[in-house]
């Protein structure tokens, strides 16, 4: 998917007011997810994004862990997710979650569906529900 494209859609699914208000709403759940990734999982990712958001995703990534693609992600739950999204999109929290369920269901289109699903198991149940139901209440422990 291209990057407008994706930027489109986020608008519209987020009911965004403007293009720059989706894009900064897309980076900033690009990054906060890296964080939470772990780092190897975040690159793969990042691989079948379009350039500005893949760069988003692979600082994130870098700055959360060491080179090595086994690390871990940063462990925190929705309440810091919601935070930090916040912090980068320049807006309150609940905005935040709304924009970033709009950005996962983006993701979710986008990338390749084992690395969706990848992402899923790899992320805690409350954050996971950003995605979309079908995905978010997939029985991932098994």
């Amino acid at each position: 998917m291209r990057h407008d494209e994706m930027i489109g859609k986020v608008q519209a699914l987020a009911q965004l007011p403007d293009r720059g208000t989706a894009e900064r709403a897309a980076h900033a759940v690009a990054s906060t997810l890296a964080e939470r990734l772990p780092s190897g999982l975040a690159r793969h990712v990042a691989a079948q994004l379009p350039p500005d958001m893949a760069a988003a995703m692979r600082e994130a990534a870098d700055a959360s862990g060491a080179p090595d693609a086994g690390t871990a992600g940063e462990r925190f739950g929705l309440t810091a997710f919601a935070g930090r999204v916040a912090v980068r999109a320049g807006t309150d929290e609940e905005t935040a979650l709304r924009e970033a369920a709009a950005v996962m269901e983006v993701l979710d289109a986008a990338l390749a569906p084992e690395l969706t699903e990848r992402m899923a198991h790899a992320l805690p149940a409350d954050i996971r529900e950003l995605l979309p139901v079908e995905r978010a209440t997939q029985d991932v422990e098994g």
